[in-house]
């Protein structure tokens, strides 16, 4: 049976809760990908709330902030996340002893540094997973090619790909961590993007 993703964009695309579960009656395996973000707990917890062995996909990249990891591991478990963690093959120490320190954006190598870090865990973690189902936090707000997303996509890779809370601003986010007594963290830096309105790049390919 074929996924209506025009409909479900059009009746459910301001109803967060409303599409997670429209999502997860598809009967596809499903994952949530997190980087343990600001306000990232909504997300978390709206998934799995109403699967609670939800597939939780990290691709750390080894460069998170130790408030990060803190937030990461305490939040993994007051909701008792399905955590399932993907690292480079080279870890941070490792790629630093032999090429130095984090490339800046206008580098020519920060391309392979983040394909390093993040994109090629996360295509690891897609051939090892094989979802039908991504849950993402993006937000429209975050840069501008998130801004022309809609809410259900098919990405590149076949997926349906489902941001509930695109039209949230961060008072709804903040709103809903107060109602459900969750964890935050702002403590929060990502070098392969290295400004908050700018994208790593995992977004536009898949």
């Amino acid at each position: 049976m074929s996924i209506d993703v025009e409909t479900a964009n059009r009746e459910l695309g301001h109803d967060a809760e409303g599409l997670v579960k429209w999502a997860l009656s598809q009967d596809l395996p499903a994952i949530c990908t997190t980087n343990f973000r600001p306000f990232e707990a909504v997300i978390l917890h709206m998934v799995t709330r109403l699967q609670p062995d939800l597939p939780i996909v990290w691709m750390d990249t080894g460069y998170n902030t130790p408030a990060t990891y803190e937030f990461a591991d305490a939040v993994t478990g007051q909701l008792g996340l399905n955590r399932i963690i993907y690292l480079p093959l080279r870890s941070r120490a490792h790629r630093e002893a032999v090429e130095g320190p984090t490339p800046a954006l206008d580098d020519p190598r920060h391309e392979a540094f983040t394909h390093e870090v993040k994109l090629e865990p996360f295509e690891r973690a897609l051939r090892e997973m094989n979802p039908g189902v991504w849950f993402t936090a993006l937000r429209a707000s975050d840069t501008d090619n998130r801004a022309g997303m809609q809410p259900v996509s098919r990405n590149q890779d076949g997926i349906l790909k489902v941001a509930p809370l695109l039209h949230w601003s961060s008072k709804d986010l903040y709103d809903y961590l107060v109602a459900h007594d969750l964890p935050n963290n702002f403590d929060y830096a990502d070098p392969t993007k290295g400004e908050a309105n700018r994208e790593c790049g995992l977004h536009l390919q898949h």
